[in-house]
């Protein structure tokens, strides 16, 4: 989800932006179709503003800059010198990677296509015109989001989801960290296979710049940033001062995307306001699937409840922010495919705040 975390050990509640995410997103979806009625060229306009390769768009500027800012506030708050401690306490961490890179996405697809390929296919009619010109199956393009959903774990959310539950929150930033590093390999691979099991076409350099400019890029700056910020300035500045004033910039430069993005789907919604439902349906199953499999395989492996928590929300939230990038940057700002991501954003809040509170309720299932 929106991965806006606190730095490990310090207590902290949901700011306004993320305690009523939901709220604001739907807010934006409103704005979004108005602006697409009002002024319907202003965010084609914008999203034509790009880096052409072959006289075809590649990278939209203005809309690379935005993602930039929803990814930077993240990785700047993750300290990855706690990869070192991960072998302290392996099980979980090797718990996490398992679920999702071995399991979240394939359960992911074969749910996706069941629901949107299958039993809503006849409610999602017509085709999707993708941003190269190719035209797909729109249910296709859905799954496609999906897909760009399944593979991209949480890297730093979690960390508030943790901290709700009251989890081991100095495990949970191991697992944030390895999970950021493992993307920059496992996210493309993945992402190339499903996809093209989806015949959805693969722009394989589109996709590898994609985690180069969504991920790489990012995490780099945040990583380099986050040390010459505390060197110059200390610890408690950084955290008090940087991080109070950084943590609202991925949220709003998200919302700023999501306005844009629905100037363009707004006729699809309107004309079939049951899409978003058909979408969101599969999505909420897979969050409840993976969270269950995870907290029960740690339940069987005998962890704490400390960690078996977190190690259960990191498989079921998702990374929204790199899923809707790369489906703006495979696919277009009105491709199905983006649509498919946002609904992502619009489900997690309330979703993952309902397994805080079946963690909290069933912690008497763990030794402590």
């Amino acid at each position: 989800m929106t991965c806006a975390a606190p730095e490990a050990g310090r207590e902290k509640k949901l700011n306004v932006f993320e305690r009523y995410l939901t709220l604001w997103v739907a807010l934006c979806i409103a704005g979004g179709i108005i602006l697409g009625k009002v002024a319907p060229g202003v965010a084609e306009y914008l999203d034509g503003i790009a880096i052409y390769v072959d006289d075809a768009p590649v990278v939209s500027i203005p809309i690379a800059i935005a993602l930039f800012f929803m990814m930077y506030p993240i990785m700047v708050k993750i300290d990855f010198s706690e990869v070192v401690k991960a072998g302290k306490t392996p099980k979980p961490v090797m718990l996490t990677l398992f679920m999702n890179w071995c399991i979240k996405p394939f359960t992911m697809f074969a749910i996706a296509w069941f629901f949107l390929g299958y039993v809503f296919r006849d409610l999602l009619p017509g085709m999707d015109v993708l941003k190269d010109g190719t035209e797909v199956e729109l249910w296709r393009s859905y799954i496609s989001g999906a897909i760009l959903l399944g593979i991209a774990p949480c890297t730093a959310m979690v960390l508030m989801w943790g901290y709700l539950s009251r989890g081991n929150q100095g495990l949970t930033l191991v697992m944030v960290a390895i999970n950021s590093l493992t993307m920059l390999v496992l996210y493309g691979l993945l992402g190339g296979w499903l996809l093209g099991v989806n015949e959805m076409p693969v722009p394989w350099e589109a996709l590898l710049l994609s985690i180069g400019i969504y991920v790489a890029l990012p995490l780099v700056a945040g990583y380099y940033s986050r040390k010459w910020i505390i060197k110059a300035k200390g610890i408690v500045w950084f955290t008090e001062k940087f991080l109070h004033v950084l943590t609202p910039v991925s949220i709003i430069a998200l919302l700023g995307t999501l306005v844009l993005l629905f100037s363009f789907k707004g006729d699809v919604i309107v004309s079939n306001p049951l899409t978003i439902l058909w979408i969101a349906i599969p999505l909420a199953i897979q969050t409840f699937l993976i969270f269950g499999i995870t907290y029960g395989l740690a339940k069987l492996l005998k962890f704490n409840y400390e960690d078996a928590a977190p190690s259960a929300m990191i498989g079921a939230s998702n990374h929204f922010e790199v899923a809707i990038a790369t489906a703006t940057m495979l696919y277009g700002l009105s491709s199905g495919a983006a649509l498919a991501t946002v609904v992502g954003v619009l489900i997690e809040v309330p979703i993952m705040l309902w397994l805080v509170r079946i963690c909290i309720r069933t912690k008497g299932w763990f030794r402590t």
